[in-house]
Formats: structure tokens, C-alpha cells, sequence
């Protein structure tokens, strides 16, 4: 299985393929889910609210293959029968190539998610879901069909705590500064801030919309991740104006790769706050 987004011809094609920077940067659905999927767990939003938290700016969600359904159901009935299923908390993966975060196998679902970039896990039933983006009818918005597949139920994933993510990224944030800084390369160009500047906004909404329930910690924490991550992209962009040479832009590449890391990890953090919380008795 893989997941997979809808070319415009109706052919699906990996998320992988996408390149434009604001993609790049969008918020991830399976944060959305898991989230507000929390947020009904423990009785804070009614099904009605935490599916219209799932969805988002999309169109429409589905989740197929959930065990006793037939056919696809809506989130919140999803949700529902997780709950009904024993499902204490929901737990998000941001896995990249040479990284699986937040995966704990089989080894098929390792790859789905990876090439999906993002999945949702309940590994206390050994269930995770992944998502597949279509587009709606006449291209009104994104179509998400979240598919579940069999996790592990005997091995949690392995996620950083959200102390240990803040601090690795404040200090990688800070050494990756001073490196560009010594080197004395150029900014990216004028496209790319451009682009960048759209979606602080967007980032600064993605935390302040974390579901109800989550430790301001976890707020904090997304909130550093989303301007960390907008000013790697910013670094990571060529130069529109022509100021940086192929040789700067990879050593420019070189510094920020482990930044980059640090944000997914400390955005992965954030979002399990609530799962670390519940395993922990707290």
C-alpha cells in the first residue's frame, strides 16, 4: 500500500513529487487528526467538533478498512469506534528517509508512511491510518481518504520528549545561525521570503489551533517548529536573485540539514504531548 496525492488528470502520484515551498510547509493532516482525535478521546469537543477539526480547510475526509465497517465513515464515527475500541491516545509520525519517526512497524506500514510523509497511529489496538489526497469535484478543495492498516501493538513508537525537542532545537537553531553567520552566505531570494512570509501566518494558526487538552508547552513548542521551519525553507530555497553560487547553496544545505531534523522532531513532540501524557499515568 502507499499513499499517494491526485495528479490533476485523477492519477495519483507521491507526495514526494511535490516541490513548491508553501506544500512544503503545510500543515500536517495527520497532526489534525490525532490532535483533535485526542480532543474526543477525553471528552473535551463533541464527534460534531472533532471532525470538523479533522477536516480543516479540506473538502471531505474518509477513513476506510476500520474493523466492523464496511464501507468508508466520516471521522467523527471513526473516532467513535477507536474510543469504543480501547483507543486512549492518537500518536502522529513524521517520518523522512533515514529517519522513521514516530513509527513502530510493520515494515510495510513503515514504507506507506514514509512515502506519505505523515501517518496517525493507535498502536494499543494496532491501528494506523494513512492518507491519500484527492481532489474534490471540479477541484474544490482536497478529498482525504485515510486508510488503516495493522501497526505494532507491542512496541510504541520512539518519539523525543518535548523537553528534549525544544532544547535540541533551540540549540541547533542557535549554532546553525552563528554557522551561516561565520560563513557570511547570502539570503535566499526575494521569491522564496515571499512565499515564506505567507505561511508564518499559517504557522503561527497551526499551534495556536492545537486541539483542546494539549500542554501550552506542546502550543510553544509547535509554534518554535513552524518559524524554525520557515526560515529552513528560506535557507534551503536557491537564491531568486542569483546571489548564491551552486557551491553556497550546498554548503547552506549542508548547515541546516540538522536543523531541519530538530524542527520535524520537536513538531512530532508536540503533537504526541497528549499520548506521552496518557502512557505516563499524568
Amino acid at each position: 500500500m502507499t499513499c499517494r496525492q491526485r495528479s490533476p488528470a485523477g492519477r495519483y502520484v507521491g507526495r514526494r513529487g511535490v516541490r513548491k515551498l508553501s506544500d512544503m510547509l503545510d500543515e500536517p493532516r495527520s497532526g489534525r487528526f490525532a490532535a483533535w482525535g485526542n480532543a474526543l478521546l477525553t471528552g473535551r469537543v463533541s464527534p460534531d467538533d472533532a471532525a470538523a477539526g479533522v477536516v480543516g480547510e479540506d473538502a471531505a475526509h474518509r477513513v476506510v478498512g476500520l474493523p466492523g465497517e464496511e464501507g468508508p465513515v466520516s471521522p467523527a464515527v471513526a473516532l467513535s469506534r477507536l474510543r469504543g475500541a480501547g483507543v486512549v491516545a492518537l500518536r502522529v509520525a513524521l517520518p523522512a528517509p533515514g529517519d522513521p519517526l514516530g513509527l513502530c512497524g510493520p515494515p510495510e506500514f513503515n514504507a506507506a508512511a514514509l512515502e506519505a510523509g505523515e501517518a496517525v497511529l493507535a498502536p494499543e489496538v494496532g491501528i494506523g491510518l494513512l492518507p491519500e489526497v484527492g481532489s474534490a469535484a471540479g477541484g474544490r478543495g482536497a478529498v482525504v481518504r485515510w486508510r488503516v492498516a495493522p501497526v505494532r501493538s507491542d512496541l510504541l513508537p520512539d518519539v523525543p520528549s518535548l523537553g528534549e525537542a525544544e532544547r535540541e532545537l533551540t540549540e541547533l537553531l542557535r549554532e546553525t545561525a552563528e554557522g551561516v553567520a561565520r560563513l557570511g552566505l547570502p539570503e535566499a531570494g526575494p521569491v522564496a521570503r515571499a512565499e515564506v512570509d505567507a505561511y508564518r501566518a499559517r504557522a503561527e494558526r497551526e499551534a495556536e489551533g492545537l486541539a483542546p487538552g494539549y500542554p501550552p508547552r506542546a502550543v510553544r513548542v509547535l509554534a518554535l517548529a513552524g518559524r524554525v521551519r520557515a526560515l529552513v525553507a528560506v535557507a534551503a530555497a536557491p537564491g531568486g536573485d542569483g546571489s548564491l553560487s551552486a557551491g553556497q547553496a550546498a554548503l547552506r544545505a549542508e548547515l541546516i540539514r540538522p536543523v531541519e531534523r530538530a524542527a520535524r522532531r520537536a513538531r512530532t513532540a508536540a503533537y504526541n504531548a497528549y499520548a506521552e501524557e496518557a502512557a505516563h499515568g499524568r
